[in-house]
Formats: structure tokens, sequence, C-alpha cells
């Protein structure tokens, strides 16, 4: 992979991802990679990087339609190193088309999803099935610029997955997602002093702004019905 390392965080925003480009078994393949930097705490349910802890880095890795390896994770790890990136980061992995990405603010909090949605349900299915699921689909990347507890970044994945339902019941998907989907909220690390904010649900300062973001962008990243 051929490294991108995008400029210091400005005033026009702090998520600001740059596109890299790849080529595996002759596919020419781009990613989304947001060098966050130092001071940042994460949330993800992400395969790589996932959890609870400080990460200096996003990577959003779009894979071919017919993914069949059984190491997600070190595959991740091998570009996010290609890339130049070191250090705790999150790896996320999709089919669908990163460089179609959306990217969406909302008072200081900012939102990037990719979206893919040919395979898709709702979360509360009568159907089993333990097996590997495609690579995809939807998957969001949220920053705000204040400290959130630990309860309040599980509380902000929460929010963040009611506003990507929102916006896909809006465009007209009778689903609550695909069976792969995956989000990352970055939040501020707290400095010497500050109190980081206990909430972030759909009604706190911070969980209603990422909300609106997310709706936003899942919306201008996901086609109408």
């Amino acid at each position: 992979m051929t490294a991108v390392v995008p400029p210091p965080r400005s005033a026009e925003g702090l998520l600001r991802p740059r596109r890299l480009t790849r080529v595996e078994d002759g596919e020419r393949l781009p990613s989304l990679l947001w060098v966050a930097g130092p001071g940042w705490r994460m949330v993800s349910s992400a395969v790589l990087g996932g959890g609870i802890g400080e990460r200096a880095w996003v990577l959003n890795a779009q894979v071919s339609h017919g993914y069949r390896r059984t190491d997600p994770d070190r595959h991740l790890a091998a570009l996010a190193a290609g890339a130049g990136v070191r250090g705790p980061g999150v790896g996320l992995m999709t089919a669908a088309d990163v460089s179609a990405y959306a990217h969406a603010r909302d008072g200081g909090a900012e939102a990037v999803v990719t979206s893919g949605v040919d395979v898709r349900g709702w979360a509360a299915s009568a159907e089993e099935d333990g097996g590997p699921q495609a690579p995809g689909t939807i998957n969001i990347v949220v920053a705000v610029p204040a400290a959130l507890t630990d309860a309040a970044l599980v509380n902000a994945v929460a929010t963040a997955t009611e506003a990507k339902v929102q916006a896909l019941l809006e465009a007209g998907y009778d689903c609550s997602g695909t069976p792969t989907d995956a989000v990352c909220v970055a939040a501020r690390a707290p400095s010497p002093g500050d109190e980081p904010c206990a909430f972030a649900g759909p009604r706190s300062l911070w969980g209603s702004r990422l909300a609106r973001a997310v709706h936003r962008a899942v919306l201008h990243a996901t086609p109408v019905r």
C-alpha cells in the first residue's frame, strides 16, 4: 500500500480521512485512513483494535467481494503497517466502495460512513447462521471533540446505531442494517482536571450531535430506494 499521511488537524474539522490505494490479486482497492494522532480514546466493534482504549488511527479497507481470508485482523494490521502508521489503531473492513464515503458534521461532532446494503435484514431475525459473513457493509466512524467516560462511549455506539437505522428507514430500506456493520467512536482523552461527559444518548449534548452527523452521513452514503 502506498501511504498518504494527512496533514495535521485544522479548523476545517477533526475527522479528515485520506484515500490510499493498493493492488491485491490484480484488483485495485482503495482504503480510507484517518491519522488522529495522540490524545484520543476510541470504542469500536472492529476486528482490529476493537474494545475501548487509546487509539491513534482508523483504517477502513475495501476488500474484494469474494474475500475469503480467515485472518482479517492480521490482514488489516499488515495494511496499516504498509501505510506507515504505528501504535494502536482501529481496522475496519468492507466490500463496499469506500471511495464513495460520506462525511457529515454537526456542532463539532463528525461522522464518516461507507455503505453497502446488498446483504441486509433485521437484527432480531428468526434465522440463525453461525458461519462467516461477507465483509462489509455499513462502517461508521465518529469523532467528538470532548472527553467521554467508558459508559458514555458505549452509549455513543448505541446512539450512532439508532441514527443509522433511522436513516436506513428514511432511505426506503426495510432493515436495521447488515450482518457485518461496524462502528468506531473517537473522543478526546481527558486532560488533567477535566471531567468527562457521562452521557452520550440521543438527547445529551454530544449524543444528539453525533446522532445527527451519523444520520446525515448514512443518508448520503446509502442509495435511496
